[in-house]
């Protein structure tokens, strides 16, 4: 059964235009940005007075192997691309009625939820290998001779892909409540983009500890900012990867209770 649902779910998505559209968006969109934050890195080795000094505490953040930890964090910027495929996927089960089509095909409500994760797995699967072979093309170009130790931070690939996973099934959890492609995806981009960088930068501010705690942060905290971004500040850095594996527990609770309110809802509500 699970093989054959994963099947259909392949045969599915594979089909969709929007698909494609994700994925060179993302092909785009992934070396893109951190050719950026390549060049700022650059641009701060070649300073005069702090260059050799940033140069010697960092290496290159971009060269193996601390291109899996880099890469991963700037791109993990770009969930909302694979979110808004992941929300018009469930919100088109609802306008095309093909939900209540599975039903009476002879699915099981269970079933259709179980599929909508296949979904939701499979573009994150996507959006990782995206990731891994543009960390790869920076650590070979960056190592034209010298690779050893590129295997040191390979850990960064499930944690990606366990990152994505978790923000994309936040995604999917309100275009299935919510049902309307348009405002669930308004509320999702609003949420991210805004609203719990409000909620970060107040509870920073007043300096209570809970702005990890926040839906999104939970899974973003399992890919600490690499040291050269903001203040250098090695304590908060050293801190922030001590923390990585209470996340991950957290990110894996947060997410399976949110697939559970999928599974409760669908099983009691009207088709």
């Amino acid at each position: 059964m699970i093989v054959s649902l994963l099947r259909i779910e392949w045969l599915k998505i594979k089909k969709y235009p929007a698909f494609w559209w994700m994925l060179g968006m993302v092909a785009l969109t992934y070396p893109g940005v951190n050719l950026i934050f390549y060049n700022v890195y650059k641009n701060l080795t070649l300073k005069k007075d702090t260059g050799a000094i940033a140069q010697t505490l960092f290496g290159n953040p971009f060269a193996f192997p601390e291109t899996w930890h880099s890469v991963a964090y700037f791109s993990s910027c770009f969930v909302t691309i694979p979110a808004i495929l992941v929300i018009m996927i469930i919100t088109n089960e609802y306008s095309f009625k093909t939900h209540r089509q599975n039903i009476i095909d002879g699915w099981s409500r269970s079933a259709f939820i179980t599929s909508k994760i296949f979904d939701v797995a499979i573009i994150s699967i996507v959006a990782t290998i995206m990731y891994v072979l543009t960390a790869v093309v920076y650590g070979f170009w960056l190592n034209k001779t010298d690779t050893i130790g590129w295997t040191t931070e390979l850990h960064y690939i499930p944690l990606f892909l366990l990152q994505t996973f978790a923000q994309l099934s936040l995604a999917f959890f309100l275009g299935f409540i919510i049902r309307k492609s348009f405002i669930a995806l308004g509320i999702f981009m609003f949420y991210v983009l805004i609203v719990e960088n409000i909620l970060v930068g107040i509870l920073k501010f007043k300096k209570i500890p809970l702005g990890r705690f926040l839906p999104l942060e939970i899974s973003d905290k399992l890919i600490p900012s690499p040291k050269f971004i903001g203040n250098f500040n090695e304590e908060a850095y050293t801190l922030a990867l001590a923390q990585v594996n209470q996340h991950i527990a957290l990110t894996i609770v947060f997410t399976a209770f949110i697939w559970g309110a999928c599974f409760y809802i669908y099983e009691r509500k009207d088709l």
